[in-house]
C-alpha cells in the first residue's frame, strides 16, 4: 500500500467551540436554503480569524509586520519534526538543546493530552521568547503548538510572538496532536488567501514520512 494516508490533525470549526475570550466566536448558518432559493443551500460564517488551528500573520502582533498574502506558501508544506514536550511547563533552549533537531525546518510541539476545541484552557506551557533565536539557529522556519498561543493568555506585550517574527518564523497554533506519535512527517497547513489578513484558520494534515 505504500505509505500510510494523511492524517488530520485540525481542531474541527463548530458552533460550540471555544475562543479566545473577547475574540468573535465561530458561527456558520445557512443563510439562503435551498427551499428559499429553488435550487442550492448557501453556508455563511463570521469568526475570528484565529479561530480553531489557525497560522498568525506577523501582521497580528507587529503594525508593520507581513499580512497573510505576503507570506511564502511553501513555508506551510514540507517536512515536519514532531517532537513530544508534555513534561516541560515552560519551553526555552535549555530544554530544546535536549532533542535532535537537525534538518527539522519545521517543529511540532506536542504540549498537551487534553486539548479539547469545546474547553478554552485555563493554562497551558510558556515558550519563553529565547526559542526564537535558537530555532533560527537550527534552520526551522515555521513552529506549530497544540494550544491557542505562543504566549500567555494574559499577555500584552506577546514577547515569544515577536521574538518568532523577528526571527523569520512562522506560527500555526491550536493544533490536534494528543493522538500523534513524535516523528518526522509530511506537513501541510495552507491559510486560506485572504489579502491583507492578519492570520487565517488552516486545514492542517500529517503523514509519516
Amino acid at each position: 500500500m505504500g505509505k500510510e494516508g494523511w492524517k488530520d490533525i485540525t481542531q474541527p470549526l463548530s458552533n460550540d467551540m471555544a475562543h479566545w475570550p473577547g475574540d468573535t466566536p465561530f458561527r456558520f448558518e445557512l443563510g439562503v436554503t435551498k427551499e428559499q432559493s429553488g435550487s442550492v443551500n448557501i453556508g455563511e460564517i463570521r469568526t475570528s480569524l484565529h479561530m480553531g488551528t489557525h497560522a498568525d500573520a506577523p501582521f497580528h502582533f507587529d503594525e508593520g509586520g507581513k499580512r497573510l498574502h505576503e507570506l511564502d506558501v511553501n513555508a506551510y508544506i514540507g517536512k515536519a519534526k514532531i517532537i513530544d514536550v508534555t513534561m516541560h511547563p515552560s519551553l526555552g533552549r535549555s530544554e530544546l538543546e535536549g532533542y535532535n533537531l537537525e534538518g527539522a525546518e519545521r517543529l511540532l510541539l506536542k504540549t498537551s493530552e487534553t486539548n479539547n476545541p469545546l474547553v478554552f484552557p485555563e493554562s497551558f506551557i510558556e515558550l519563553r521568547p529565547e526559542i526564537g533565536p535558537y530555532l533560527k539557529e537550527k534552520g526551522i522556519f515555521l513552529l506549530g503548538i497544540d494550544v491557542p498561543s505562543v504566549d500567555r493568555t494574559d499577555s500584552k506585550e506577546l514577547p515569544t510572538h515577536h521574538s518568532l517574527g523577528d526571527n523569520g518564523i512562522h506560527i500555526v497554533e491550536n493544533l490536534m496532536l494528543a493522538d500523534v506519535e513524535p516523528g518526522d512527517y509530511d506537513f501541510i497547513a495552507l491559510p486560506l488567501a485572504i489579502h491583507g489578513a492578519d492570520g487565517s484558520p488552516v486545514r492542517a494534515v500529517i503523514r509519516k514520512a
